[in-house]
């Protein structure tokens, strides 16, 4: 005989993540993406200018949560206005 508590487990069978993760149009995240899919990208001052953000916290979210949660390709160049990071293409996401 099952208890109330283990039918309430067996119910509750839904992924913790979305096959394909979403961002909000209006955060900081949706305007460090429009930054770095701008033709001439974005440098880690003119980000960290935009979104209020500290440096290492601007480095933290492009590896975190762009590259790996979100799957996108980021690459980094340097230039004469010093390194400049730019999404190339959509990545394939790792299944789980």
């Amino acid at each position: 005989m099952t208890t109330p508590k283990a039918k309430a487990k067996i119910r509750c069978t839904k992924p913790k993540h979305p096959a394909i993760p979403r961002t909000r149009a209006n955060t900081k995240q949706a305007q460090l993406v429009a930054l770095l899919r701008r033709s001439q990208g974005a440098t880690l001052h003119e980000i960290a200018t935009a979104t209020g953000w500290q440096n290492h916290s601007v480095r933290g979210t492009i590896s975190g949560a762009l590259k790996k949660r979100l799957g996108l390709t980021i690459t980094s160049g340097t230039e004469k206005r010093g390194r400049v990071y730019r999404i190339t293409a959509v990545g394939q996401r790792a299944p789980a």
